[in-house]
């Protein structure tokens, strides 16, 4: 557990249930699904503070992101991890909104092919679910498989940026 910063949260009501949204002085640590303790993000357990700034914003991003007016967050991030879990989280922000890849794909852009289990395994330690958005991973047969906040949710938020998403010729 990580002892040396102070963490706040708030929860917040949203189509895939309540998420707690934790923070740190440096920027959002996690979001965690209902139900879920500390364990998976290996966080202290962090104050309520429903007034605290980067929470506030954090809420009004991502009530934006489920009304599909937001396909991108701004917002700082406070992610720890070993090297590899942080290569693995960057590049879960370089997949667009409304597109998926697969673990292989990752792996592949990570400059390994062989590392799709341990891709699949930082995916697992993904601490800021949605906003690093590790529900755009699926199998290499198209399936979903794997996430902390459970395959339906996975499939509801895969399903809420596809409504907006304009197919392209690599569709067709």
């Amino acid at each position: 557990m990580e002892q040396d910063r102070e963490l706040v949260y708030t929860d917040v009501e949203s189509p895939v249930g309540k998420i707690r949204v934790v923070a740190s002085e440096r920027g959002l640590a996690a979001i965690l699904w209902s139900g879920e303790d500390y364990t998976r993000t290996k966080l202290s357990t962090p104050n309520r503070d429903d007034n605290a700034a980067l929470l506030l914003l954090a809420r009004e991003q991502l009530l934006a992101y489920f009304d599909r007016k937001r396909t991108v967050f701004d917002l700082p991030l406070d992610m720890n991890g070993t090297a590899f879990q942080l290569k693995v989280w960057e590049a879960l922000r370089t997949i667009p909104y409304g597109q998926t890849k697969t673990y292989g794909d990752l792996a592949r852009q990570l400059g390994d092919i062989k590392a799709v289990r341990a891709v699949g395994g930082a995916l697992n330690k993904n601490p800021i679910s949605i906003i690093v958005p590790c529900h755009r991973v699926i199998g290499g047969s198209g399936k979903l498989v794997g996430f902390a906040g459970g395959l339906k949710n996975k499939s509801l938020l895969i399903d809420l940026e596809m409504k907006d998403r304009v197919p392209t010729l690599f569709d067709l």
